[in-house]
């Protein structure tokens, strides 16, 4: 065992490699249904912008509320292999399910994805966690490693699943997308030596112990999982609800932390404390940065001139390839960053990053307004996305992969499942109100079922309409992110000593 877990490539456990392919081809599933899910429901399903905002919106939201389960399950019963293994197969399971091709079997497939989704990625970023001793060094550096794969997958699942589900039909997409979740699946299990050994049961014999019957806790976990499908079916379609259960478990969890850290002591609550603020903080962030699967997709297919360069048309999806190949541009640039500023003394503290991070998402919507001024027949030219890509993706790197890491950090041995659960739901608050609250006050779509905008079919006047419409809601959007930003980064000193010499 010690032999395994010393062995490195790059300086780096071997497992890490196992788990950057394995996320990478699930990140692949993933972004290829939602760069094609809002388009889907729109062109195919006939659904207005408002129901389609909402469908999505519940979709996202639950994907990411999911992990709080799906972490406390790994840490207290499954391990995080089982639960990792479990879920990769029912992701897989509700994308082919998708493959229906009415609004019915897509709520099915949706809802089933969301249970696999719960297993999967909070569990698999606590592997990663786990690979390395608390106070490693390559330990943030290892999660911006991690965070590269994420972004591969995305970045061929715009170029690839999306591009082909828009071009050949939407099926052929989702299907590809289901093909890359058990590539993922399959690199996950052929690779579990060089990782098994951090993410096994708490109580193996306990989990396989007999308790109903013939029936184990694994069994029951599983069964009671799966029954979970038809609630999650209904919620899908009941948007409003979501957001009372996100409210109630963001309640629970905001009071399990805080009990937590006072059992624990001094150190241990204002290191909860700082979580809670964090998560509020990453909410701000991605609620904005997540326009990307939403308005600025239908943006970019009513008033985005997507010609590149001249050289070939991008459809709408495929604009949200960007944000990856930034991540891959400059992800190992960052990280080398990070390393040289702090041998220095100059590396901005946690907050402090946060604080940047929001600052540069509320940028990127301000381009937009230059590229309202530079347009042509109401179409901006296709430097306004990549800009406005570029400053989200500059503000993700100063926020993101530093955040996973910081979770890792701030939580004790047993609580590591449920902290990054707690992560995960900020997540959830962020996607919900990014495409319920934020991408509807475009207000570009009726309501009202086969209510379809055509872009091709757009008069001169309807286009003039969504742009300033558009426009006007971003810079807004970018507003409310430069001001927020500026607060928390004059703020940071006083919140890092919350972290109690965590960086």
């Amino acid at each position: 065992m010690n032999d395994v877990r010393n062995q490195t490539i790059m300086g780096h456990p071997k497992g890490l490699y196992v788990l950057f392919f394995s996320e990478m081809w699930e990140r692949f599933c993933y972004y290829g249904m939602r760069g094609l899910l809002v388009l889907y429901l729109t062109k195919s399903l006939m659904q207005g912008d408002t129901e389609a905002f909402a469908i999505y919106g519940s979709f996202v939201g639950l994907v990411y509320l999911a992990p709080v389960l799906g972490g406390i399950m790994a840490d207290k019963y499954l391990g995080y292999k089982m639960a990792v293994i479990f879920g990769g197969i029912m992701m897989a399971i509700g994308e082919f399910m998708i493959l229906g091709g009415n609004l019915n079997w897509l709520f099915i497939g949706l809802a089933i994805v969301i249970v696999g989704n719960g297993y999967f990625k909070a569990n698999i970023s606590s592997i990663v966690g786990k690979l390395y001793d608390d106070q490693d060094v390559r330990q943030d550096s290892g999660f911006t490693i991690f965070y590269i794969g994420i972004n591969i997958g995305a970045l061929l699942a715009t170029l690839i699943a999306v591009w082909v589900g828009e071009t050949y039909g939407f099926k052929y997409g989702f299907g590809l997308a289901g093909f890359g979740m058990l590539a993922g699946l399959l690199i996950f299990v052929g690779g579990r030596r060089w990782y098994e050994f951090v993410a096994m049961p708490p109580d193996k014999d306990d989990l396989h112990k007999k308790v109903f019957g013939p029936l184990t806790k694994l069994h029951i976990i599983i069964i009671l999982s799966i029954l979970l499908v038809p609630v999650l079916y209904f919620l899908i379609q009941n948007n409003s609800i979501v957001g009372y259960l996100m409210l109630a478990t963001a309640i629970y969890m905001v009071v399990k932390l805080i009990k937590a850290g006072i059992d624990g002591g001094k150190v241990l609550l204002h290191r909860m404390i700082i979580f809670i603020i964090l998560a509020l903080l990453n909410i701000v962030f991605w609620s904005l940065f997540e326009q990307a699967g939403s308005s600025l997709t239908l943006f970019a297919d009513r008033n985005v001139d997507r010609n590149l360069f001249g050289l070939f048309e991008m459809t709408a999806g495929q604009t949200q390839f960007f944000n990856p190949f930034f991540i891959l541009v400059m992800g190992s640039l960052f990280t080398l960053m990070w390393v040289k500023l702090d041998k220095i003394k100059m590396n901005p503290n946690i907050p402090a990053k946060f604080g940047l991070g929001i600052i540069l998402v509320g940028i990127g919507f301000y381009v937009t307004t230059f590229g309202k001024a530079a347009h042509v027949d109401y179409l901006v030219p296709l430097w306004t996305v990549i800009a406005l890509y570029f400053f989200h993706t500059v503000g993700e790197l100063f926020l993101s992969p530093i955040g996973l890491s910081m979770v890792t950090k701030l939580a004790p041995s047993n609580m590591t499942g449920t902290l990054m659960g707690a992560w995960f739901l900020s997540f959830a608050g962020a996607n919900y109100v990014a495409a319920s609250i934020l991408a509807p006050l475009t207000g570009t779509g009726g309501e009202g079922s086969g209510e379809k905008i055509d872009p091709t079919t757009l008069t001169l006047a309807e286009r003039s309409q969504f742009l300033d419409q558009y426009v006007d809601t971003f810079t807004q959007f970018a507003w409310i992110g430069i001001s927020v930003g500026i607060v928390v980064f004059l703020l940071s000193p006083f919140l890092n000593k919350l972290m109690h010499g965590i960086k």
